[in-house]
């Protein structure tokens, strides 16, 4: 290690930097402060002001009722949109895993019922259309009542077929 010396400009011994460098690393050692502590608690109990009692202070607040509800429809939409965004995510993670063989599996037996259903519509509405011709025949008076109160009964069943009762 050949290092200035700046007092005569001559390159040090080895033992020299040594010794150099030892003085110098405990003379930053010798420098620095002691620690001291950065915080403090007063033992002390703090001093009581008068001799009243302390006085109760219940806690009356009114919530109005449109508030309580507002409340109570957030707490419910936001519990059903959770829920709901838990299926859409589900949905999409069935989605993800979906193969050429599922969506065979899945779609074969709905596409075989809905041939099947088709059929026995086609059938069936084949089989009324072939008897169209209505004969009328009457035989004996008619009787033709003039009752102006007629009461119609409408039934409406599932898939629009709606069936009217005069009586």
């Amino acid at each position: 290690m050949s290092t200035e010396n700046p007092a005569n400009s001559r390159p040090l011994s080895e033992s020299e930097a040594a010794a150099e460098a030892r003085r110098i690393i405990e003379g930053l050692w010798s420098s620095v402060p002691e620690a001291t502590s950065t915080s403090y608690v007063d033992p002390t109990p703090p001093p009581a002001y008068g001799t009243t009692p302390p006085v109760p202070q219940p806690d009356h607040r009114l919530v109005p009722a449109w508030a309580a509800g507002v409340a109570v429809a957030s707490i419910g939409i936001g519990a059903g949109i959770t829920g709901l965004g838990c299926g859409v995510w589900l949905v999409c993670q069935g989605f993800a895993a979906v193969t050429l063989t599922s969506v065979l599996f899945v779609t074969l037996p709905i596409a075989a019922l809905a041939a099947v259903v088709v059929a026995i519509g086609s059938a069936v509405q084949s089989v009324k259309a072939t008897n169209t011709t209505t004969h009328h025949h009457y035989s004996g008076t008619v009787l033709q009542e003039t009752n102006t109160q007629v009461t119609t009964h409408t039934h409406t069943k599932w898939f629009g077929r709606t069936t009217n009762v005069s009586r």
